[in-house]
């Protein structure tokens, strides 16, 4: 059975073009979502086992999504992206209760899935 995502981020031809990477690469994108409050409500609506969320969102930012996401226990994983390094976060990505971080310029279902594996 394919790997559910529902892809979070404020520009549609980023979230056009991930729809496109990984449907591609398997998996089944169910649905996305253009900023962090609409993030929340598609990922308890929607139940997706990945969340593909972008760190600067307009309203609140990935980072703030991923804890609300995680903060009962029962919530898909969470994979933050940006376009800027992972470095330049440093322990916020741990501490916001994602799996990880993948740059935009590295995604595909085989980074995904190395994080998922790991």
């Amino acid at each position: 059975m394919a790997i559910s995502v529902l892809i979070v981020d404020d520009h549609p031809s980023f979230r056009a073009t991930a729809r496109l990477l990984l449907e591609i690469e398997g998996y089944d994108v169910i649905g996305e979502a253009p900023d962090g409050l609409s993030a929340v409500e598609r990922a308890r609506e929607l139940r997706p086992d990945v969340v593909l969320l972008d760190v600067n969102l307009p309203d609140i930012d990935g980072f703030e999504v991923a804890s609300r996401l995680t903060a009962n226990g029962d919530s898909p994983t969470i994979v933050l992206c940006s376009s800027r390094d992972g470095s330049d976060f440093g322990p916020l990505v741990e501490r916001s209760g994602a799996r990880g971080f993948i740059s935009k310029a590295d995604l595909s279902g085989e980074s995904l899935a190395a994080l998922l594996e790991g």
